[in-house]
């Protein structure tokens, strides 16, 4: 998909625009935008409008061919809701919408010519992003497994108009969509991909790969190098599986030698079964997504990548199965974690954070400026906050309200949002075990809490912050696929840090 931000013509304005289709917006109450309205010259639109063809309610459309004084072949007329202000929200409808019709219009290029500008509480660079995504979403397909692959129709190329004075922002923003897009398309390819071809090991090929194409700094431990490092609690998960253990580290030096890094930490399960704490089989293929905060930092990586920001970031991801076998890990089983502290194992179906507990002591290697892990920990967070928002998880003090602050503010200006969860000391009490320096679960209540309460733990020598995903990593039903959640966050977050936000 090739997008162009192109100024509009003083001269010719949109009646001059050659195009396959260019959309337009509409309101509520049969009024149109100074758009709809420069194409409006023999009235077609009005007429739509009064007849209730559309009615302006954001997100619908009409498509006139033919449109008497245009040069474009097609008009797509696109809800912007109610007049007063375009609310982000309405925007967001709308530019979905256009990308729908799209995807499945018989031309290879379109324009939008909708009011970028005039958005509430929005600027030009924030519409332009939202525009791209919602592009790139409606024409994502993921037919790799499929032996007949989908005909990829609809639009190819999308020119996008603005007015002279915000194209250089507008084209700055439309280069970041787009890195970003391309994230988010590989964590979905990742998330959506079967476990018996996404392996620990693929993983680690993905990682080497993105090294070779964006020169990269790549490591793969393999299970020798993990018992070297002690990793007694992410080796425990692994136990079971016949494929082995890989633990991934990439490092992208885009800042000077001697500035602290951003540490991302993605849990890696590329299948998980519970192992002999096994789950009920109903929707168990599902945890083939328990690797997408892998696929995250992966993703996050390749959109590094492409937008070449100045800072320093290092990847860490370990990655294994957790499988039943003769030699899994037993409930009532102790590990020694590789920070030395000891955990009592009372369901191997918490093995998310038994992983991430050592990926997390590994990070102090660092030295890091922040450390943020993501993964699709528990069912108690999707209880807790349903599909909408990431769980969000810091200790609270000034340094750790920063860096919610920073993760929180770049969820709320992609649209890709989190909710901050408490920590507090009351809740490490369901972790106490008479046998070991912690227990892996806390019971119940507060799932999610007490799981990032144990992860907190790995974390005393650095500033931390852990994203549960669980809820918006992917969608299940009809639509069931990656959502490549929280790349948008993630990847806003790091281009705030490198320009000093």
């Amino acid at each position: 998909m090739d997008f162009s931000i192109k100024p509009i013509e003083a001269k010719t304005g949109l009646l001059g625009v050659k195009t396959g289709c260019i959309a337009v917006g509409v309101f509520e109450d049969k009024k149109l935008s100074a758009g709809a309205k420069a194409l409006d010259g023999k009235g077609a639109i009005t007429a739509a409008l009064k007849s209730g063809d559309i009615t302006g309610k954001a997100g619908t459309t009409l498509l006139l061919r033919g449109l008497d004084g245009a040069a474009a072949e097609r008009v797509l007329l696109v809800g912007l809701g109610n007049e007063e202000s375009v609310s982000e929200k309405n925007f967001q409808a709308a530019v979905q919408a256009a990308s729908r019709v799209f995807s499945n219009l018989g031309t290879n290029e379109a324009t939008l010519a909708l009011p970028f500008e005039e958005i509430k509480n929005r600027d030009v660079s924030w519409a332009i992003r939202c525009a791209v995504l919602a592009v790139r979403d409606a024409n994502y397909r993921f037919d790799t497994t499929k032996s007949k692959k989908e005909e990829k129709g609809g639009v190819k190329k999308i020119a996008v108009l603005t007015s002279s004075a915000a194209s250089n922002a507008a084209k700055t923003a439309a280069a970041q969509a787009t890195a970003l897009a391309n994230g988010m398309a590989l964590t979905k390819d990742l998330g959506n991909l079967p476990p018996n071809i996404c392996t620990p090991t693929y993983l680690a090929g993905v990682a080497k790969k993105l090294a070779k194409d964006y020169k990269f700094g790549v490591e793969v431990l393999d299970r020798k190098q993990i018992e070297a490092l002690k990793m007694g609690s992410f080796l425990s998960v692994t136990k079971g599986s016949e494929e082995p253990p890989k633990f991934i580290v990439m490092k992208y030096n885009g800042g000077k030698p001697k500035d602290a890094p951003i540490v991302l930490v993605g849990k890696g399960i590329t299948f998980d079964t519970g192992g002999i704490s096994i789950k009920p089989s109903a929707n168990m293929d599902e945890m083939k997504y328990d690797m997408c905060g892998a696929a995250s930092v992966l993703g996050t990586f390749r959109a590094l990548g492409e937008l070449g920001l100045k800072l320093n970031v290092v990847g860490v991801i370990p990655a294994c199965e957790n499988m039943p076998s003769g030699r899994a890990s037993k409930p009532g089983d102790i590990v020694t974690s590789m920070s030395g502290q000891t955990i009592e194992i009372l369901n191997t179906d918490a093995e998310g954070r038994l992983i991430l507990c050592d990926a997390l002591t590994y990070a102090e290697r660092f030295k890091p400026a922040a450390v943020v892990d993501i993964a699709t920990l528990t069912g108690a967070c999707v209880t807790a906050l349903g599909h909408h928002n990431t769980g969000l998880f810091t200790r609270h003090d000034d340094a750790h309200d920063a860096l919610a602050q920073e993760l929180l503010a770049a969820g709320k200006e992609t649209g890709d949002t989190a909710w901050r969860m408490p920590i507090e000391d009351a809740y490490q009490e369901q972790l106490k075990s008479n046998f070991a320096d912690m227990a892996n679960i806390g019971g119940p209540p507060g799932g999610s809490i007490t799981a990032a309460c144990f992860l907190e733990r790995y974390t005393k020598k650095y500033t931390w912050a852990h994203l549960d995903i669980a809820g918006t990593a992917w969608k299940s039903g009809a639509a069931k696929g990656a959502t490549g959640r929280p790349v948008p966050l993630l990847t806003t977050f790091l281009i705030n840090r490198a320009n000093g936000k």
